[in-house]
């Protein structure tokens, strides 16, 4: 006769799984506000090169946040880093001015500022005398 794991071990793995996939233990915590006309995006990466690590983009109307951690090999094997690539998106507000992006990164916290345009109030482009 095979032998039956009980029920009340696979739901806890299940509902862990669950809630690492789709919960709030996401690789990359972010936050984000309206702050003083601009729309600000806050990324916890602790432990990164910005210059190297982080690559910040913005397309389709989304600010996609990519990090990657390397693996260092030591003598002692515990860890319990999370290691590789991360990514992370998250979709603008309409009034978005993503031709003025600015990134910060200052201990561990990566800060994208966007501006944004008052609602209702479109965006203006200049029109020059034709030549």
């Amino acid at each position: 006769m095979p032998t039956r794991i009980p029920r009340t071990t696979l739901l806890p793995d299940v509902f862990r799984l669950l809630e690492e996939e789709f919960g709030d233990r996401h690789p990359i915590r972010v936050e984000h506000y309206l702050d003083d006309g601009a729309y600000v995006v806050r990324a916890e990466l602790p432990g990164m090169d910005p210059e190297h690590d982080i690559h910040v983009t913005v397309e389709r109307g989304e600010l996609n946040l990519r990090a990657e951690r390397k693996f260092t090999r030591h003598d002692h094997e515990h860890t319990e880093f999370a290691y590789g690539g991360f990514a992370r998106s998250v979709r603008l507000p309409e009034s978005a001015d993503v031709t003025h992006v600015k990134a910060a990164y200052d201990a561990g916290v990566l800060e994208v500022r966007i501006p944004v345009r008052e609602k209702g109030k479109p965006h203006e482009i200049p029109v020059k005398a034709g030549s």
